[in-house]
């Protein structure tokens, strides 16, 4: 027995120190660190309005089908932008259901922004993102609904672009990818703006 307990107390003690270590002080550690230096981002980015209201994350995605609203990119996750179940759709190019789905959204897009039957669509206008919660679309997606959108709020073209360029988040470090327009905080900008007496009153 007691050689037994000599070579056991060994064992138990490392497994001790090491669930205090990676259990407890480690995770401490990162927490302190997030919320001294990342505090925004160690929280969610989240969106709170100035009731304390939260509208959302700059990081997740919503669904907008409204005219007045920017549009998001389609979503795979769940019935469309469900955090709990992020993912792509999982069908590959030769697809049939996925070329049926892209020319859905192709038309769809053309129908909702009057654009020409023959007009270019950016692609991710018609094709999801592989979480399924991707927040931005492309400049031009956005450039191409704003007429949409200015035209259902009675607001000059020219705002509404303006606001597309304020909600604008360029390349990561300036270089990685393309810049891209945050749905969610666009739209709330939108919302912020005063409404004419005349669009209020239908």
């Amino acid at each position: 027995m007691k050689a037994l307990f000599s070579e056991t107390r060994p064992a138990v003690m490392a497994t001790l120190i090491l669930a205090v270590v990676c259990c407890g002080l480690y995770p401490l550690a990162v927490f302190g660190i997030g919320q001294a230096l990342f505090h925004e981002k160690a929280n969610g980015s989240l969106i709170v309005d100035k009731d304390g209201t939260v509208r959302g994350s700059r990081l997740l995605g919503q669904h907008f089908s409204r005219d007045k609203y920017f549009h998001s990119r389609p979503s795979a996750a769940g019935s469309g932008y469900d955090a709990s179940n992020s993912g792509g759709s999982n069908v590959g190019p030769t697809s049939q259901k996925l070329r049926d789905s892209i020319a859905q959204n192709v038309a769809d897009f053309r129908s909702e922004n009057g654009l020409a039957t023959n007009a270019p669509v950016p692609a991710d206008a018609v094709t999801s993102s592989g979480s399924g919660l991707d927040p931005h679309i492309s400049v031009k997606n956005a450039q191409l609904q704003a007429e949409r959108v200015a035209r259902v709020r009675g607001l000059a073209p020219e705002q509404v672009l303006r606001l597309i360029a304020a909600n604008t988040d360029s390349a990561d470090f300036g270089f990685l990818g393309e810049p891209g327009v945050n749905v969610l905080t666009l739209n709330l900008a939108l919302d912020a703006l005063a409404e004419p007496v005349w669009s209020k009153a239908r």
